[in-house]
């Protein structure tokens, strides 16, 4: 794992958070081929850094328009609570493939940043407790801390109860 302040931008991500003038640490590290747990729990086992604060992004079609949820790897997107912040009636997450076409990034490095096309993103309110967040830098193995009111402000989301705790680690 490396860390570094403010490493010239190469994804799309990245350059969205430079473009914004938001701090950020590039956080690096060797993503696991084998994903036990799904790509969020294993790189906060990669990075020795707790659940709660490494966020996943995950796309899901709120009433069949797409909607980025952005919440903890210590918790699941709550599908109901998701299309209720969208102002939908039905949620259903999005097929990977579809993902990827959408947001111009893989399965497993899928940021809230810089995607291909714009979507409402919500992030969880859980947020807005911590001081730093630690969400994916735009590819597998590069993750990016920063504060999570500068999140919002350079994805454009907003905060809502999007988590369900009682069903994850």
């Amino acid at each position: 794992m490396s860390s570094k302040k403010n490493k010239p931008a190469g994804t799309p991500a990245l350059l969205a958070l430079e473009k914004a003038g938001v701090e950020f640490t590039i956080l690096e590290y060797e993503q696991s081929l084998h994903h036990e747990h799904g790509f969020a729990l294993d790189s906060a086992a990669e990075l020795g850094m707790d659940p709660h604060v490494i966020f996943k992004t995950l796309l899901a079609r709120v009433d069949g328009k797409a909607v980025c949820a952005v919440v903890p790897a210590a918790a699941m997107l709550n599908l109901k609570s998701l299309a209720k912040a969208a102002g939908g009636k039905k949620a259903a997450m999005m097929d990977p493939h579809d993902a990827e076409k959408l947001t111009g990034y893989v399965t497993g490095g899928i940021s809230p940043l810089g995607q291909k096309h714009r979507s409402p993103i919500f992030i969880d309110a859980s947020a807005r407790e911590l001081e730093a967040m630690v969400v994916s830098g735009g590819k597998r193995g590069l993750s990016v801390r920063l504060a999570p009111a500068d999140l919002a402000a350079a994805a454009r989301a907003e905060f809502a109860p999007v988590a369900d705790f009682s069903r994850h680690t």
